[in-house]
């Protein structure tokens, strides 16, 4: 087929133990999944069902590729999560279908520009601006489901600069893996490719140029890069 202009090209995330690499459809996030962190941002742990937000494919950062700090922002804060790709989807599953839709697992961050988010609240508006910016979604290498299932007791932690900033485990999610893609597909039709971050515990906080994260959870590879 030809194209008016080059079209972009098909982003795409490393797997572990393979060549071939995963391509990315649609990146799809949950707020407020951690019952510290509702409590944390002023909020009541499961008082609604879960928040949705997205952003764009082109927002994902792979390889350790270093994270440059964004445009328009003087309080950039960190979220670390366990990051779901689906293999398959479709509309309305059901938690068993939900759960067979799982490709595998990673460590990913959710950068916030929590000033323009502040503002975005005040005033009802989006949180477009706040959320889908560019390198606003660094992520590991997807270790496949057959290699790891997340368990109550996996451990989730960040370190900025070698110094603990978030620790908690996967048993402390509000809405589990299953329910989470349950409740997505009544909203959207999920599609092979798709990634789903899953929300953050307590202890985000702000980075700034130089510094070194590192986001870890047990049995996944580690998320290492540098704020420039």
């Amino acid at each position: 087929m030809d194209y008016v202009i080059s079209p972009p090209p098909q982003v795409s995330v490393p797997v572990v133990g393979l060549d071939a690499r995963f391509p990315v459809h649609r990146v799809y996030c949950v707020g407020r999944n951690y019952a510290d962190h509702v409590a944390e941002m002023g909020g009541d742990p499961k008082s609604e069902p879960p928040v949705f937000f997205s952003k764009p494919a082109s927002a994902l950062v792979t390889d350790g590729e270093a994270v440059r700090y964004p445009q328009a922002t003087s309080d950039l804060h960190h979220e670390v999560e366990l990051v779901v790709a689906l293999a398959s989807g479709r509309r309305d599953l059901t938690l068993a279908e939900a759960a067979a839709c799982v490709y595998g697992y990673g460590v990913g961050i959710d950068f916030t520009r929590r000033d323009l988010q502040s503002i975005a609240k005040k005033h009802g508006r989006p949180w477009d601006t706040a959320k889908g910016f560019d390198q606003s979604a660094p992520l590991s290498a997807l270790t496949p489901k057959a290699n790891f299932a997340p368990s109550t007791d996996t451990p989730i932690c960040l370190t900025v600069n070698d110094e603990l900033r978030q620790s908690a485990l996967l048993g402390q999610m509000i809405w589990s893996v299953a329910e989470i893609i349950e409740q997505l597909s009544r909203l959207f039709e999920l599609k092979a490719g798709d990634i789903i971050y899953t929300g953050t515990p307590a202890g985000v906080a702000a980075v700034v140029k130089g510094d070194k994260l590192c986001g870890e959870i047990a049995g996944l590879n580690s998320l290492n890069f540098d704020i420039i």
